[in-house]
């Protein structure tokens, strides 16, 4: 089965586990909703689970993403944001940090891990991490290090790889990881490093072409917290619950996260 086939039953297989309905922010004031800023590499698997636990609470979701210094940076200057669900640890922790967050410490709910993308009709497939280094090879695209974990994780990989030599005059960086894979899907990159699960969304199988990178990374952990202010509290904290349940765990790894538990 290819890829794009492959991505897209298994984003059927789920929807159809939750409950898929087709709809992430809620369209009546009057029902229960929270709101969740999400690390950009999210966004491929935000909407099936927003489904699910709307059919398992009755609660919605509405949904911002966004790299997650950005998202963070927002929340601290007051966005009214119910659960912010970061990339890696440093930027929930910074939120606990400044006083915001329900609990003392963020929870991990996934890992993420990293890949190489290029478009299937690109002179350079079969994709090899080998080809960063070929000499048609002028522009590759990669989220801000210093916004973006998965940014962070592609130049802690070249690093290790000896690759930041021969392809760092060739980068092009993108304010995150999801903004990174459209500059490769349009043609503005030829390669990209971007999220597992952004590369297995039906719309980037169906264009490209991904290998894994390498695993000499720091592990992109990622965690969340619900706001100390959430004006729906409870439900904030139930979807974080949701997430760690057995139910949600066991279905990550259709969407390029690995779980927790």
């Amino acid at each position: 089965m290819g890829e794009p086939r492959r991505a897209l039953l298994a984003f059927v297989v789920f929807a159809i586990f939750c409950g898929f309905s087709g709809r992430v922010e809620a369209q009546d004031k009057g029902e229960r909703q929270i709101r969740v800023a999400a690390a950009a590499d999210l966004q491929p698997v935000m909407p099936a689970l927003a489904a699910g636990f709307e059919r398992k609470t009755g609660v919605k979701l509405v949904m911002s993403f966004g790299s997650s210094s950005t998202l963070a940076e927002q929340i601290i200057n007051g966005a009214p944001f119910d659960v912010f669900l970061g990339a890696d640890f440093i930027f929930p922790e910074k939120v606990v940090a400044a006083g915001l967050a329900a609990s003392t410490a963020p929870v991990r709910y996934a890992k993420g891990s990293l890949v190489l993308f290029a478009r299937k009709d690109s002179p350079l497939q079969p994709l090899h991490m080998e080809e960063l280094t070929d000499p048609r090879v002028t522009r590759v695209a990669v989220a801000d290090q210093f916004h973006a974990p998965f940014g962070r994780a592609a130049y802690a990989a070249m690093d290790k790889l000896k690759l930041t030599g021969p392809v760092g005059g060739k980068l092009v960086v993108a304010e995150n990881v999801a903004q990174t894979a459209q500059y490769v899907a349009s043609g503005n990159a030829q390669m990209g490093f971007i999220s597992l699960t952004l590369a297995r969304s039906p719309a980037m199988a169906a264009v490209g072409t991904y290998v894994l990178v390498p695993a000499v990374y720091p592990e992109i952990v990622q965690y969340g917290v619900a706001m100390k202010k959430s004006a729906h509290p409870e439900e904030a904290k139930q979807f974080l619950d949701w997430l760690l349940s057995s139910e949600v765990q066991a279905h990550l790894p259709e969407f390029g996260l690995e779980p927790v538990r």
